[in-house]
Order: structure tokens, then C-alpha cells, then sequence
């Protein structure tokens, strides 16, 4: 019987979807009992490694799992699965790890990159793995997701454990290990889409104790061959779809696009619709009959979350956004509809998830308080994997800086990435373009954060389209927005990106008030502003409308994702077209 071991932290729905998807069975480790009943442990874990090792200890299983790994019997786990094995960890110096592997685990140096690494990347063999190039399932040609800002740095501790390599940036550092019965993963198989099941049925289906292929006997390759494929293999840029979601005037809950944030048709439409048929309760209620629609202009449609995430995770997307939109987000823990969207789109799709919307600080119609890392973790639990925070994240900052930069410790950013580490929090940006003649003209406080519209991005040759304002303004400075860009706010894209690094979030989501919904282009000036003023990843957004700007936007500011929402709904531009030119420009990226 194999059992997984949740330490009550992180996402570990999409590993039990994976494994019941793959045909397995399993039961949780709720008791010490239980590790003297199972035949297979898995590991899973998303967060942070201190809440990991002091739940562990808390509930008692620290000593039984360390006795059930030295039995014999087939261990495997993932990402925290995976350093909690070690003696320490720099993440915490006051929980000790279970001393498992010698070594210690340590953070990436982000002189060079982003921190956290999130995104996809190789698992280079450090054996010999024979004719079948393949070894518990590991492909030297597929790429692995991976989100985490430890790691553990490859020497001669490390030589009889470890399994694949990865290079970061300058960094080479072992991405799984193997040695006996213990097998584990810095990556996350459970979101590397084929590629990664391929791992986990590998595991499941070895055999049973003294029968697991031991790879730590195996000849090391040479180190050429090893060095060569690190570089050729490397760090991917990432994809994402995103799915505005809300309900439509007949009560459905449909994807839909704004043009200048705008969701409605532009022009008035009187007729009725057929609603796109649908099998997924999650999306709500379908049939073939028409429903009336109210005089006016519609809710722009343009198909079924459920679907459409499916659909996105078989052309090849690397990541998948819900942007909750509706009314419902208002109270979120009661949001049966959205909670179901997600809870369904993870069954079957075994790439990451991120949920937007509502999360925050909320009370109940019944007046009963919600925390935001209370109803962060009711979509995990459903299976998300990142929680995206808008609007409360400007008024954190706007306190954190009217507080001379102190911090609480309370808002959203910060609890959340407490307690599942902060590459589970995504903030997203809706700045817009206030512009000036002169850089004088700006605020003191905000000229960081302006820009020249009619010279090259700093530190690139290549010429850039002058993009002067309506009356020929030569600069200007990006004031963010909440409530959907409906309000602007006294602080500046620049304040804001630094503000909300700072609290903990891990990655930021750019939109662009301005080019939403336009098809011209991402703003790259924004963009460039934005990726040079933090050290954490950042996905381009608003503008897309043809395969080159995604090339362009990598190419010109480094970003780490781009993403795109209407032109892939409307097939107008196919993901599957939009990896093959990025793979053709020379940039890497996955390739499904």
C-alpha cells in the first residue's frame, strides 16, 4: 500500500490527482501507525522547509519516517520531500533536517538570477544510464518543473547520492538523488506534465523492497558529456494562459476577455445564444437550448474554464491563471463555483496552476472573519499551486511605505509566504502611463519609475519604435491602479514591485492598462522598468497579438514568463505557434 505523507502545508491535491490518474491507490500517514503499515512513502512538498520539519516533529513522525527509510522499503520524495533528508538547511538554522544525506541545503545566489527559480528546466544524468537513456523514469531530452529558492550545490558529499543535475544561472546543483531505497526529487513530476508522470509511474511500478534499481553503482559519464548537456538543456521561459473567469448575465460561469478591462461586446446585441455544451459541473449549467439574454451588451464569451484549461495543457501551456473576476470573490470561501473550476481543472492538468481573486481578508455574510492564508489554503487544497493578490497588495505597500518600511507581518503577502514559501505568491500589477514632457514634471517620488519613450531600453542597441504620448509627451511614469484599473493610487510601479518583493511575494504579474486588449505588442519599456528593479521572476502581460512579440519581449528585457489570454482563446494565435518561433529565434523554451 503505498501512502503519501501531507505535513499539513503546501499543495499535495495535484500529487494525489497524478497518482490516481496514473491507476494508483493510496492512503495518508495520519498516525506513527501508519509507517509501520506502509509498503511505499511519497514525500510531497510545496512551502517552506521550517513549517515542514517542525510539523513533522510536532506530529510525531520525524524518528518513524527516518526508522521506516532505514527498513529498506521504497521512499520517494519531492521538492521538501526531497531537503528534508539533509543534516540542514539555510532556510532554517533552528529546525535540523533528518540527517538522512550528508550535506546542507542552500539558497541561490541571485547576483545572476532570479530567486526563486521558477520554470522548467533539464535533469542531466551524472551515470552511465545504458541504451534506454532513461532511469526511474528521468528523460535526458524533457524538461522538469521547478519552483524553489534552495538548493543543493553539487561535491564530493554529494557524489554516491546524486542521481540528475541542473544548472540555474552559474549554478550546478542536484535536482534529484538516489542511493538504496531512497529516491527524490528537487523538481515536481506532479506538474511536469507527461514527462513528469513518466517519474512517478516509474516509481509506483518498480518493485518491492531489495528489487529497486540502485543507479549510485552505476560509471559516472564524463564530465564533458555532462557539462555539454547542462548548457543545452538550460532554463526555459515560460508561456502561461490566463482565464478571466466570471458569471454571465444567464448565471454561467464563462472565460472571457476585456478590452481595456472592459468584458462586455461593444455593441448591443439583442439575440439569444447557445452556450458552448460542457461536461464539467465545475463550468455550470449547459444545454443545447438557447438562453435570453438581457437587452444590452453581453458578457463576452468565449468558452468553459474547465475546457479551456484542458485544452491549454494539451497544446503545450506552461503554466495555467484563473483570474476570478466575479462577484463571488467578494466571499471566496463560499465560492463553490470557482472552488469547483479549480478542484477540476487539476484532475487533469498536470501543469501549475495560479488562482486570482478574492484573496484576502474577508468576512462572511454570517460575519465570520476569513484570513487571506485561510482562504489561500482552501485552493490549495483544491489543487492550486500559486494564489495571485491584486488590489491588497497596493494598500500593504501603501502602509508598509507610510510606516517608513516596516512591516507587520500580517498582511496577505506575508502570511501566505510564511507558511507555503513565497513562490506560492504571485502580485499582480495593473499600472497605466501618466506622461510628461519632462522627467522634472514627475513627482521626485516617482521618477524613478519614468521612462524616455524615444530612446532604446537601457543597456540594449536595438532601436525601439518611438511611443510618444497623444500630445507627443517624451516621458512618462507608470501610476498603478486598483479595483480593476478603475482607480489610480499615489505610488508608482517601481514603489510598488520593490514594496511587495520585500513582504514576500515571489513572482509579480505585469499588466499594462494601456495595451490591454490592443494586440500591439507588450509594453516593453514597462517591462524592462519593472524586471531590473527586482531580483524576483516576472510574467509580461497585456498586448500580445502575434507570435514575434513574444520572442520580442523575451529577447529585449529578460522577462521569465509571458502571458496571454484572448488570442489564444480565440485560436487567433495557436500556443503550439508561439513555442516553435521562440524555439526558432534561438531562446530556450518547452517544446511538448
Amino acid at each position: 500500500m503505498l501512502y503519501i505523507l501531507d505535513y499539513g502545508a503546501g499543495n499535495v491535491a495535484s500529487l494525489a490527482n497524478s497518482v490516481r490518474s496514473l491507476g494508483f491507490d493510496f492512503k495518508w500517514v495520519e498516525s506513527v501507525e501508519d509507517f509501520d503499515k506502509a509498503d511505499r512513502i511519497l514525500f510531497p512538498g510545496v512551502g517552506a522547509i521550517r513549517s515542514a520539519l517542525s510539523s513533522l516533529r510536532e506530529k510525531g513522525f520525524a524518528e518513524p519516517l527516518k526508522k521506516y527509510i532505514a527498513s529498506g522499503r521504497p521512499y520517494m520524495g519531492i521538492c521538501i520531500g526531497m531537503q528534508v533528508l539533509f543534516e540542514s538547511s539555510d532556510e532554517s538554522e533552528v529546525e535540523p533536517g533528518l540527517g538522512v544525506i550528508p550535506g546542507k541545503v542552500g539558497r541561490f545566489d541571485s547576483s545572476d538570477k532570479t530567486v526563486p527559480c521558477m520554470g522548467w528546466n533539464g535533469a542531466t544524468a551524472l551515470r552511465e544510464l545504458g541504451e534506454a537513456k532513461k532511469t526511474y523514469g528521468l528523460d535526458a531530452d524533457s524538461s522538469y518543473y521547478f519552483v524553489h529558492s534552495y538548493r543543493v550545490a553539487f561535491d564530493e558529499k554529494m557524489e554516491d547520492w546524486a542521481l540528475t543535475l541542473t544548472k540555474y544561472g552559474d549554478e550546478t546543483y542536484v535536482s534529484s538523488v538516489q542511493k538504496g531505497n531512497v529516491f527524490a526529487t528537487q523538481f515536481h513530476p506532479e506538474k511536469s506534465g507527461p514527462a513528469g508522470l513518466e517519474v512517478l509511474k516509474s516509481w509506483l511500478t518498480q518493485g518491492e523492497k531489495g528489487q529497486l534499481v540502485d543507479t549510485s553503482v552505476k560509471p559516472r559519464r564524463e564530465q564533458a558529456d555532462i557539462d555539454e548537456e547542462l548548457v543545452r538543456r538550460g532554463f526555459t521561459k515560460r508561456i502561461v494562459a490566463c482565464l478571466d473567469v466570471r458569471t454571465n448575465d444567464a448565471g454561467d460561469l464563462v472565460v472571457t476577455k476585456g478590452d481595456q478591462y472592459d468584458v462586455r461586446e461593444a455593441e448591443e446585441s439583442t439575440t439569444t445564444e447557445t452556450p458552448i455544451p460542457s461536461t464539467n459541473a465545475a463550468d455550470g449549467p449547459s444545454s443545447d437550448s438557447t438562453v435570453p439574454k438581457p437587452k444590452g451588451r453581453d458578457v463576452r464569451n468565449l468558452g468553459k474554464p474547465v475546457d479551456l484549461a484542458r485544452r491549454y495543457f494539451a497544446e503545450g501551456a506552461d503554466e495555467v491563471a484563473f483570474l476570478n473576476i466575479t462577484s463571488f470573490r467578494s466571499c471566496p470561501m463560499h465560492d463553490q463555483p470557482m472552488l469547483d473550476v479549480v478542484r477540476q481543472s487539476a484532475e487533469t492538468v498536470f501543469v501549475p496552476l495560479t488562482i486570482g481573486g478574492g484573496i484576502r481578508d474577508t468576512t462572511d455574510p454570517d460575519g465570520t472573519s476569513r484570513s487571506a492564508l485561510e482562504v489561500a489554503g482552501t485552493y490549495f487544497r483544491c489543487g492550486a499551486d500559486k494564489v495571485s493578490i491584486g488590489s491588497d497588495a497596493v494598500f500593504a505597500v501603501e502602509d508598509m511605505l507610510a510606516a517608513g518600511g516596516k512591516k507587520t507581518g500580517k498582511t496577505g503577502i506575508e502570511t501566505i509566504s510564511y507558511a507555503y514559501g513565497n513562490q506560492a505568491v504571485v502580485v499582480s500589477f495593473d499600472p497605466k502611463r501618466v506622461y510628461a514632457n519632462s522627467p522634472e514634471d514627475v513627482p521626485a517620488i516617482h521618477r524613478p519609475s519614468v521612462v524616455d519613450l524615444a530612446s532604446p531600453l537601457p543597456g540594449s542597441s536595438t532601436p525601439l519604435k518611438a511611443d510618444l504620448g497623444p500630445n507627443g509627451e517624451r516621458y512618462c511614469w507608470y501610476q498603478c491602479t486598483v479595483r480593476g484599473g478603475r482607480e489610480t493610487r499615489d505610488i508608482d510601479v517601481v514603489q510598488l514591485a520593490q514594496g511587495v518583493e520585500s513582504l514576500g511575494a515571489g513572482e509579480i504579474l505585469l499588466n499594462s492598462v494601456d495595451r490591454d486588449g490592443s494586440k500591439a505588442g507588450f509594453d516593453l519599456r514597462l517591462v524592462a522598468l519593472v524586471k531590473r528593479s527586482v531580483s524576483i521572476p516576472v510574467v509580461a502581460s497585456s498586448g500580445a497579438g502575434k507570435v514575434e512579440d513574444f520572442s520580442e519581449v523575451f529577447r529585449e528585457t529578460g522577462v521569465e514568463a509571458a502571458l496571454a489570454a484572448g488570442i489564444f482563446h480565440r485560436k487567433e494565435v495557436p500556443i503550439s505557434d508561439v513555442k516553435d518561433h521562440v524555439q526558432a529565434e534561438g531562446i530556450k523554451i518547452r517544446v511538448v
